[in-house]
């Protein structure tokens, strides 16, 4: 891939996290997920922690909160606003980088703790970006991560979305991928031991039916907003995916409006 592309795709995807509004996502849908994997790793006062595609800081604020000395990366600096007046009225302080998870300017073994929370999955090339978390881990330092898994609820909407989308480009691979075990294990290879990774469900309750789950997401999630642009001029394709997203959203509501989206939950040492 020439600088030149590689520099297009970045740029296209900061525009996708930057449009609609993310950081509502992150509070009004998963509020306690970042807060999950900072409660799974040694952190606390002393530790310095990097979150790598931090968005609007739903990990970085809660590490901080804890004591540590904290830098939330972000390829989309558009959401650090929003993380910026999140840590101040949790009283905290955190420092605010843009930063590409497939090439960050951070030294070899800088921090002691690197997480990533359903962030680094959406990085397009999955060994270059895992090639990085482990790099700037020091040895004997922890990794959390939380990614979406493939058979979880947004592992199936990525998977619904995709024959209405434009194609990937050539050598990205599907971000739920890094919800499979067997695919952590593969990229970071003999480099991170004491893997534990275990499958837990974020219960969502902010939606009134399937319906509601849709025009949310069409307004304010960067990837199903970007998939709607491209059907601009195809109203019949964005009817069909209108109803394959609520048939999906009522397949999983438990009946009290309530779903639970599956993620698969990381940590491990840097050898």
């Amino acid at each position: 891939m020439t600088q030149s592309v590689s520099g297009d795709l970045k740029t296209k995807h900061r525009a996708i996290w930057a449009s609609g509004d993310y950081p509502r996502v992150a509070a009004d849908v998963i509020p306690e997920l970042g807060a999950r994997l900072v409660r799974a790793c040694p952190i606390g006062p002393g530790k310095k922690v990097l979150d790598i595609a931090a968005g609007s800081g739903n990990a970085a604020i809660p590490a901080a909160v804890s004591g540590a000395e904290v830098v939330a990366s972000d390829l989309t600096p558009e959401l650090f606003e929003v993380g910026r007046r999140n840590a101040a009225a949790a009283g905290v302080e955190l420092t605010w980088e843009q930063a590409d998870a497939e090439a960050l300017p951070y030294a070899g073994g800088e921090f002691d703790v690197v997480l990533s929370c359903v962030g680094i999955m959406f990085a397009p090339f999955h060994q270059a970006a895992a090639d990085e978390l482990v790099r700037v881990t020091r040895s004997g330092g922890t990794i959390g991560l939380v990614n979406w898994t493939p058979t979880g609820f947004i592992g199936r909407m990525f998977a619904t979305m995709k024959p209405f989308a434009p194609p990937p480009p050539a050598g990205a691979q599907p971000p739920p991928l890094w919800g499979s075990e067997e695919h952590v294990t593969e990229l970071l290879g003999d480099r991170v031991t004491g893997l534990d990774m275990r499958r837990e469900h974020a219960v969502v309750d902010c939606f009134a039916d399937a319906d509601m789950f849709r025009e949310f997401f069409k307004t304010n999630y960067g990837p199903t907003i970007a998939v709607y642009r491209s059907l601009a001029g195809e109203p019949e394709r964005a009817e069909q995916l209108d109803r394959a997203l609520t048939d999906l959203a009522a397949e999983h509501d438990l009946g009290d409006g309530r779903m639970e989206w599956e993620y698969l939950l990381v940590t491990g040492q840097r050898d």
